[in-house]
C-alpha cells in the first residue's frame, strides 16, 4: 500500500510540474474561418510543435462559451485560461486602458501607430498587476457610426438608441455625453436587436460590421472615426505561470508574432471593408466642415467626465496627449486644427462618399 501510494505522489508530483504538458483553453466571439482566427490556429500548432506538446490550446470560437464578460468570469473560475477579447472588457480590472477609445482623439493612423509605439507597454504592464498575461494588442479598427436614420450633426445623434457592450461603464458614459440613449447588450444580441428597432445605430469598425451581418439592417454610415478600438488575447496569469520559463518564452514569442500578423493585416481589411460598405447600398455621408467644432466639444467634455469621475486618470490623459503633441510638433504631420479633423481621410473609404448637404 505504502508503495503505491509513492508511486500516485510522484505521478501527481510529474503531472502538476511547471513544463508538464497542458491544454490552453482559450474563448473568442469571432467566428471561426476569419483569417485572423486562421493565423491563430496555425501559431498555436506551431507552439505545440515547438514545445514537444508541453504547451497546447484549444479554441472555442464564434462565441461558444458566452460574450467577453463571460469569458473573463469564467477564466476566473479556471473554466478558461484566456479569451481574444475587446479592452473595453477589461476596464474593470484597469480603466486607463481605455485611453486610446477616447472619442475623435486620434487623426490619422500615423498617430496610433507613434502613440502606440510608447503607450503599449504601460497598458500591457497595468493588466499584469491585476493577474492578466497578454500578447501584442491587436488593432480592431476605427470606429464609424452605422445607423437607419442619417446623421451628420451632433442634433442626429441625440435621436438614436445606440448599442453600448454590455459591462462597459466607460462606454455607458461617453455616448451618455453625446446626448444618445445607450442601450448595453451582449455582442451576440445586436443583430436581433438591429433587426426588432431595440436599437437603431451601432458604432464598430467596418470589418466587424460585415463580419457579423450589421450592415443589413442599417442605412447610413457617417465618415467620421468616432475612436479607435482594439482587442487582446488576455489570459491568466497563473494559468500562464504554470509553463516553464523555456516553454513560457517560446509561447510568447509566437503568439506576439501572431498578433503583429493580425495587427497589421487588420488595417487593410478595415479599408476594404468600408468600400464594401458603401458597394452594398450603406449611403456614406460625411460632416459639414462648420458641424465639426460641436463634435469636438462634445468628445472633450466626455474626456472632462471621465477625469472628473475619476474612471480614468489624469496621468494616462497627460502621457497620451504628450505622445500626440510630440507627433504633431514634426513638421507635415496634422497639427490638430478643428478643419483637420480625419474625416474620410486616412482610416477611410471611398471617394464617391455624400456630402451632409445631400
Amino acid at each position: 500500500m505504502k508503495r503505491i501510494c509513492m508511486i500516485l505522489l510522484l505521478a501527481w508530483t510529474v503531472l502538476t510540474a511547471p513544463g508538464y504538458g497542458k491544454t490552453y483553453k482559450l474563448a473568442t466571439i469571432s467566428p471561426d474561418g476569419l483569417a485572423w482566427m486562421k493565423q491563430l490556429r496555425a501559431g498555436v500548432r506551431q507552439i505545440e510543435e515547438v514545445t514537444d506538446g508541453r504547451v497546447q490550446f484549444k479554441i472555442y470560437p464564434g462565441g461558444t462559451m458566452g460574450d467577453d464578460i463571460t469569458v473573463l468570469r469564467k477564466m476566473r473560475i479556471g473554466q478558461l485560461h484566456g479569451g481574444v477579447v475587446t479592452a473595453g472588457a477589461l476596464t474593470r480590472f484597469f480603466p486607463d486602458l481605455q485611453v486610446y477609445n477616447l472619442p475623435l482623439t486620434f487623426q490619422s493612423y500615423d498617430e496610433v501607430d507613434y502613440v502606440r509605439q510608447h503607450m503599449d507597454i504601460t497598458i500591457k504592464e497595468g493588466l499584469g498587476t491585476s493577474g492578466f498575461e497578454t500578447f501584442h494588442l491587436t488593432e480592431t479598427g476605427f470606429a464609424y457610426l452605422l445607423s437607419k436614420t442619417p446623421v451628420t450633426r451632433v442634433e442626429d445623434v441625440r435621436k438614436l438608441k445606440a448599442w453600448i457592450p454590455d459591462g462597459d461603464p466607460i462606454a455607458a458614459d461617453l455616448i451618455k455625453t453625446f446626448g444618445v440613449s445607450p442601450i448595453p447588450l451582449s455582442i451576440t444580441d445586436v443583430l436581433p436587436a438591429l433587426q426588432t428597432g431595440i436599437i437603431d445605430a451601432v458604432a464598430v469598425p467596418p470589418l466587424v460590421a460585415l463580419a457579423l451581418q450589421w450592415h443589413n439592417h442599417v442605412k447610413y454610415m457617417l465618415d467620421m472615426p468616432l475612436m479607435y478600438i482594439y482587442s487582446l488575447l488576455a489570459m491568466d496569469g497563473d494559468a500562464f505561470a504554470r509553463m516553464s520559463p523555456e516553454d513560457a518564452a517560446l509561447t510568447t514569442a509566437l503568439l506576439n508574432r501572431v498578433f503583429e500578423q493580425v495587427d497589421e493585416a487588420s488595417r487593410m481589411d478595415n479599408n476594404k471593408a468600408f468600400v464594401a460598405l458603401a458597394a452594398q447600398g450603406i449611403k456614406v455621408l460625411k460632416p459639414a466642415p462648420g458641424d465639426l467644432p460641436a463634435w469636438r466639444a462634445l468628445a472633450d467634455q466626455s474626456v472632462d467626465d471621465l477625469l472628473e469621475s475619476g474612471q480614468m486618470t489624469p496621468a494616462i490623459v497627460d502621457t497620451f496627449n504628450r505622445h500626440l503633441s510630440e507627433f504633431r510638433a514634426v513638421p507635415g504631420t496634422v497639427a490638430g486644427d478643428e478643419e483637420d479633423i480625419a474625416v474620410g481621410a486616412d482610416p477611410a473609404g471611398p471617394e464617391d462618399t455624400a456630402s451632409a448637404a445631400d
